[in-house]
């Protein structure tokens, strides 16, 4: 048995349980891989797409099916490297994140068979929801029903006990009572009433959830998403937020999953403050491969919406991951709203609460959390990143685009892997009806398209839609070429006024080096040549020659990515 396991096992339960000793030395006795090489853990063509495994669905085709040759219909296996099918199991509630069986393929959504087939044209990216799982799951059926083996599978706790310390994601009570063969029970549930926390102290629910991690890398997923695994650890007396044990389980998957499956990359979601979230980078080699860029969508927001970008490029200044084994995963937008609290500490509060304001202002809805002794606070804000930033209709098509894309180019030029949400690349607007027909606020930015509804949305080459997509596709293709956007190419912020500009130079281990010029304001400016050194530079965006000896005009909402000549 490995010495690092035993240690971690230990450090976690004070002993080593002989179940999950065993369990993991059958997984050890079972490898099927050779030991990866790190530099070849990713590369500037790595750009991921987060979507549900029933994003489009069609009458002759199950939805993955669908979905892969929307993508191959449109040659975006040239643009995206890796897709990220969010929760696809069978479930009851919120869209997949409350499952009812972790080795299963929802049969709305398809197959396993379909799954693999889709990996055939993209690397895979999978959800393990290891918080919680659906209370008509047969785990919590069978703890219910007295079950000895599942005795201790989720945490029961007295209705009176202490819990004010705890942390909430949520307005929504964290004991939620259920009946049971042996009576009445009050069991923890974070989340919702449906999605039952697991109970990380008993070792047999770490070495199932250890199998279905591995499990998940053989079927082919290269990164694994560890969803609202900040949560997992419960104590009474602590936030039973990143507790040690926590970081201690984290780092028992990722060896596990590097002897086992190596290659495997493990992303944690923590949507938290800012310092919080890069702590599961560990020491740069022991914990997660990758962490969410949680405080960039409200940054960008933020800065757009005050034509200030100085608190953006302080932030952007001070970013590092500890390694090349490590990196950043860089997103705007996802199935969940603009998380406001990795915003604290960054942002003033007033700039928070105008925010808010400009999300209701819009049309967008505001979730809360309950914090102990100040009520209800704003968590998340809902409406499409498109919505969040560019306003409406009256602002005009072009420039609503351009403000959009801009947004995007941004986070596409930062040091890291960048991910894009499906309704970003596809320019979707506010589905208000999805929020009328489900009572649930996030479906604001989950539309679900028939494959004939995205076509007809697309056709038109005067409208919003497919604008955003063509020129997001555009800065996808340009992309791709740069080996300055490799995720360990080094980054630093250039000193340009913040009145809307954001300047990066990127500089690739080969020496490649380009600067990326982004105006987030909606007025003309221009750059100073001594600001980003005299030379010739070729924009890779417009295809023109800019001799810097001269300023660079950057008109409202300009992207340039310029290498030197």
């Amino acid at each position: 048995m490995d010495k690092q396991i035993q240690d971690l096992i230990h450090s976690i339960f004070g002993a080593l349980p002989e179940e999950l000793i065993g369990g993991i030395q059958r997984l050890l006795d079972g490898r099927d891989r050779e030991l990866a090489n790190d530099e070849d853990l990713w590369t500037e063509k790595d750009v991921v797409l987060i979507t549900y495994a029933d994003q489009i669905c069609s009458s002759n085709a199950s939805p993955l099916q669908t979905q892969q040759e929307f993508l191959l219909d449109h040659r975006l296996n040239k643009l995206i490297s890796c897709v990220h099918l969010l929760p696809f199991c069978p479930y009851t509630s919120d869209d997949g994140f409350s499952v009812v069986d972790y080795l299963a393929v929802d049969q709305a959504s398809g197959s396993w068979s379909d799954i693999e087939q889709l990996g055939q044209s993209f690397d895979l990216m999978f959800d393990l929801v290891l918080n919680h799982a659906s209370q008509k799951s047969e785990w919590f059926q069978r703890f219910l029903a007295g079950d000895p083996e599942y005795n201790e599978f989720f945490i029961e706790m007295d209705s009176k006990a202490d819990l004010s310390k705890v942390v909430r994601p949520r307005s929504l009570p964290l004991l939620t009572e259920f009946s049971s063969d042996a009576g009445s029970k009050h069991v923890w549930t974070t989340f919702s009433a449906d999605q039952v926390d697991l109970n990380y102290a008993n070792p047999r629910v770490m070495m199932r959830m250890l199998e279905i991690l591995v499990e998940y890398a053989r079927r082919g997923a290269r990164v694994i998403r560890l969803d609202a695994i900040a949560f997992l650890w419960k104590e009474l007396g602590t936030t039973c937020l990143h507790l040690p044990q926590t970081h201690a389980a984290v780092k028992l998957m990722r060896r596990v999953v590097d002897l086992v499956v190596p290659g495997t990359l493990l992303l944690t979601e923590t949507n938290v403050p800012h310092a919080e979230n890069l702590s599961y980078f560990g020491d740069g080699s022991d914990e997660a491969h990758m962490v969410y860029q949680f405080s960039l969508p409200p940054l960008i927001m933020d800065a757009v919406h005050s034509h200030d970008t100085s608190i953006l490029k302080n932030w952007l200044s001070e970013l590092q991951p500890p390694n090349v084994k490590t990196t950043f995963f860089n997103f705007t937008a996802s199935h969940d709203g603009i998380g406001v609290r990795p915003l604290e500490g960054i942002v003033p509060e007033h700039r928070i609460q105008e925010l808010v304001e400009i999300v209701r202002q819009r049309g967008g809805m505001v979730n809360t959390r309950q914090v102990s002794g100040v009520g209800d606070r704003p968590y998340e804000l809902n409406l499409t990143y498109l919505s969040a930033v560019t306003g409406d209709d009256s602002e005009g098509v072009t420039r609503r685009v351009k403000r959009f894309l801009a947004t995007q180019a941004l986070m596409l030029s930062m040091q890291g892997i960048p991910a894009v949400y499906f309704h970003s690349l596809v320019g979707s607007p506010n589905d208000y009806e999805g929020v009328r027909t489900s009572g649930q606020n996030r479906r604001i930015n989950r539309h679900k398209y028939d494959r004939g509804e995205l076509d007809l949305a697309l056709s038109d080459f005067n409208g919003v839609q497919r604008r955003v997509f063509d020129g997001y596709c555009r800065l996808l293709e340009v992309r791709k070429r740069q080996p300055a956007f490799h995720p360990s190419a080094s980054q630093e912020v250039i000193d340009l006024p913040t009145n809307g500009l954001i300047g990066l130079r990127r500089v690739a281990k080969g020496g490649e080096t380009l600067v990326s010029l982004v105006n987030l304001s909606g007025q003309a400016t221009a750059i100073g040549c001594d600001l980003i050194g005299r030379g010739t530079y070729f924009d890779e965006i417009s295809e023109e020659r800019i001799y810097s000896q001269q300023s660079i005009e950057m008109s409202p909402y300009q992207v340039r990515w310029l290498t030197a000549e």
